[in-house]
């Protein structure tokens, strides 16, 4: 049966260009927007290299500190992270990295901008970075300070072009550093691994004994199994309760979390630094897309409506031979929803061309946006929604016509 709906549908959709052109037009542009940001939000929060594991991650980002009513809310300092993060018991491995500065470079006169990282070990053990040439930095680097860089690919282009760029040197914002590891450029919506030059953060020693709680680091924990993500967030509310405890300031509430990228965003844009806020932006998300869709949903079943009319005497025959409502009904949604993935085909079409562009305009640095297994899904869940809504109704309205008036056009 299905399969005589499908050719039905074809013959009909062909028979009637004029609103197979505008049905296709509609649906195909909505889903592009749509699978466009989904592609975005995915790049930004979802399992991408190097943060490839996300399901075990978890950041510090902020540190909120209130004493009456005065506050202060920023990154937070190594002396912290080192005494009190780095010393959890339930993670496997806990990272203290900086935050990425920018630092003028110069190659034969020419001024270079680049993002600079400070990092120890832990980090490149636990994100999954691509190198392209030779390694990161080692334990014994870091212990010993050593000038040693990794550097991404497109800063071994603008100093080296095709050269191998291991074993030669770089000066970054006056320091001279010999290149170890080259590795695939990181997209600068990944700000927790995001860096053109990544070094030692030993050479940022002078930081590391400032007792205070505020400053410009981060840290990345990395569960043993994604079944300890609740027991690290526990461990560290208990550790902060105990830092607070010991502010000299009466009355000092510490507000710090360890988040996935997601919960770290929305905690920060929605949450006031103290609820996570994930429900909250998934709500908006879902109200946005729904409203997004809305007018092209009600045009197109006003257009699904125009079309169906017009084949008011076919119905009216069929039912005259004995098809029941439901069979109508049927036919109808099949067409329906062979037109939207007809349209959801062009709009992936577009959608990769769209996120090409993007790619190729520098808009994101590094931005390297696609349309994974994670996005088509999306895309086809999108695409059979659509077709349902838009279709339901109108093969409902044509099928409760009698015989008579449908023969007669529709009109009572």
């Amino acid at each position: 049966m299905l399969k005589n709906y499908l050719k039905i549908a074809w013959k009909v959709l062909l028979r009637r260009k004029f609103f197979t052109f505008i049905s296709l037009f509609g649906i195909s542009f909505t889903l592009m927007v749509l699978m466009v940001a989904t592609s975005l939000f995915d790049h930004a929060f979802g399992p991408q290299m190097p943060e490839r594991e996300t399901d075990r991650l978890l950041f510090v980002n902020q540190m909120r500190e209130q004493v009456g009513s005065g506050q202060r809310s920023g990154p937070v300092s190594y002396h912290f992270l080192s005494r009190n993060v780095r010393t959890l018991q339930t993670p496997e491995t806990v990272s203290i990295n900086s935050v990425f500065t920018s630092v003028n470079s110069y190659v034969n006169n020419r001024k270079l901008a680049l993002d600079i990282k400070f990092t120890d070990r832990e980090f490149w053990d636990i994100l999954n970075f691509n190198f392209l040439e030779g390694n990161a930095f080692s334990q014994q680097d870091v212990k010993s300070a050593n000038r040693v860089a990794v550097i991404n690919e497109n800063t071994r282009q603008q100093y080296f072009g095709t050269e191998a760029a291991v074993g030669q040197y770089i000066e970054v914002d006056q320091v001279r550093y010999k290149v170890v590891g080259v590795v695939e450029d990181v997209p600068v919506l990944r700000l927790h691994s995001y860096a053109d030059v990544w070094v030692p953060i030993t050479l940022k020693s002078q930081d590391f004994n400032k007792p205070q709680l505020h400053g410009t680091y981060f840290a990345t924990i990395m569960a043993r199994e994604p079944a300890d993500i609740p027991k690290i967030k526990e461990e560290y509310a208990a550790m902060i309760q105990e830092v607070e405890g010991r502010q000299p300031k009466k009355g000092t509430r510490l507000y710090s979390f360890p988040d996935t990228v997601l919960e770290s965003f929305a905690r920060t844009f929605l949450g006031n630094g103290r609820e996570a806020g994930v429900g909250i932006l998934y709500g908006i998300l879902a109200v946005l897309a729904f409203l997004f869709m809305l007018l092209p949903t009600i045009n197109l079943v006003s257009i699904n409506i125009s079309r169906i009319m017009e084949r008011s005497s076919e119905i009216g025959v069929r039912k005259a031979f004995g098809a029941s409502s439901t069979t109508i009904i049927g036919q109808f949604i099949v067409e329906n929803l062979f037109l939207t993935l007809l349209g959801g085909l062009l709009g992936f079409l577009l959608s990769a061309g769209v996120l090409w562009l993007i790619n190729d305009s520098g808009l994101i640095v590094y931005a390297d946006l696609g349309l994974n297994l994670r996005v088509f899904a999306i895309g086809l869940l999108l695409c059979l929604v659509f077709g349902l809504i838009s279709g339901v109704y109108p093969a409902y309205k044509i099928s409760r016509l009698h015989a008579v008036e449908a023969l007669k056009g529709g009109s009572k």
